[in-house]
């Protein structure tokens, strides 16, 4: 991918640009099986490769500038606004909402945030983009300054852009280097959430929801653990870190128990959503930390868990419960590979089986890795 932004300097988000993409494939592949050298016998599955530009569903847009002449895009290192808009890691469905983004910051008078005098209003710009091209928009501001003049001209908006469906407001009023706030307020009340349409399965995103930033490869990721699961045939399985269900909804079955656990109330409610609309009886989640709900449920303990932790892993903790527990098979989706590989170190009753990178971030160091383990015999 071609960037102008990276050949001129004012952007370097994307490290590993120079080097061809298929050298950044076999690199990252490469990085996965020295740090899991140790299991020998572990088969390693084709990789699954990214398209190489507009692959993002997601804009994390720094605004900056002043409300007349806003700036979309990052802050480089002297503090000044670099317009990225037209950022080709972006969706061409992303890419065309920020000129209309930008004429509504001044519409509003909404005063970006200036980081060096600690004044202004707006933040960031989060926008989300669906399968279907419909958008989710998120202003994070400082306070709730602007709010009334967001209301009053968002309809405004809405016709400039009839694809999006979901607005809200995000409170961030802490001066530090954090996305997002607690408080989130909802513009849109007929419309609270987005829906995303993976391998024919509706799953449901909330403001405050995590997902996948390239939906091709996250499609692909839910597949290859739901090839896994439908070749085991568990009867039970758990799991945990599940977001807006994604792994749990691709393996529910009516003749298998599933439990799906998140700390995410908006997510649970989410993924309950979806499990509601597919009739799924034996589906459930609780909004409960994962390693909370291992160590101290009374339920049986499942056949097969997944896990698909943040970055820090499952940690030591719950590595040791999965290793001395009777669980049959574990599926680890794991964003960060080192730990992945403490992880697994902590878990020697389980051997890893088969492997899968999935480039869920071309032209950078990150990816995402899913492995299959089996319980050692006794």
């Amino acid at each position: 991918m071609q960037c102008s932004h990276y050949d001129a300097g004012r952007c370097r988000s994307c490290t590993q640009l120079p080097q061809p993409y298929q050298q950044q494939l076999a690199a990252k592949q490469q990085h996965c099986v020295d740090l899991l050298a140790r299991h020998g016998d572990l088969q390693w599955l084709p990789p699954v490769a990214s398209i190489e530009s507009g692959f993002r569903n997601k804009a994390k847009m720094v605004v900056s500038g002043s409300w007349r002449r806003p700036v979309l895009g990052i802050l480089d290192a002297a503090g000044q606004g670099v317009d990225l808009s037209d950022c080709g890691l972006y969706s061409p469905g992303l890419q065309s909402c920020f000129s209309a983004l930008a004429e509504f910051i001044t519409l509003a008078v909404i005063s970006p945030y200036n980081v060096a005098c600690k004044r202004g209003e707006l933040k960031y710009l989060l926008v989300t983009e669906s399968d279907v091209g419909e958008l989710m928009l998120r202003f994070v501001l400082r306070s709730e300054e602007p709010l009334g003049r967001i209301r009053l001209h968002l309809p405004e908006l809405m016709q400039a852009l009839p694809q999006l469906k979901v607005v809200s407001v995000n409170l961030q009023p802490e001066h530090k280097a954090v996305l997002e706030g607690p408080t989130e307020i909802l513009l849109t009340p007929d419309a609270p959430q987005l829906k995303m349409q993976l391998n024919e399965l509706p799953l449901h995103l909330r403001p405050q929801s995590f997902f996948q930033t390239n939906t091709a490869v996250a499609a692909a990721l839910y597949r290859q653990a739901r090839d896994w699961v439908d070749q085991l045939e568990p009867a039970s399985l758990w799991d945990l870190y599940c977001g807006v269900g994604g792994f749990a909804l691709h393996c529910a079955s009516p003749w298998r128990d599933v439990v799906g656990v998140e700390t995410s109330a908006d997510a649970i409610a989410s993924a309950q959503q979806s499990c509601d609309e597919l009739g799924l009886k034996r589906l459930q989640f609780k909004t409960l930390d994962a390693g909370a709900f291992a160590l101290g449920s009374d339920a049986p303990v499942p056949e097969l868990v997944i896990v698909n932790p943040p970055r820090r892993g499952i940690g030591a903790e719950l590595s040791r419960y999965l290793n001395e527990s009777a669980v049959r098979w574990l599926i680890y989706s794991s964003c960060n590979a080192e730990s992945l590989a403490r992880d697994l170190a902590l878990m020697p009753a389980f051997k890893p089986q088969q492997a899968r990178l999935l480039d869920m971030f071309p032209h950078t160091q990150h990816f995402e890795v899913i492995v299959l383990l089996a319980r050692e015999p006794a």
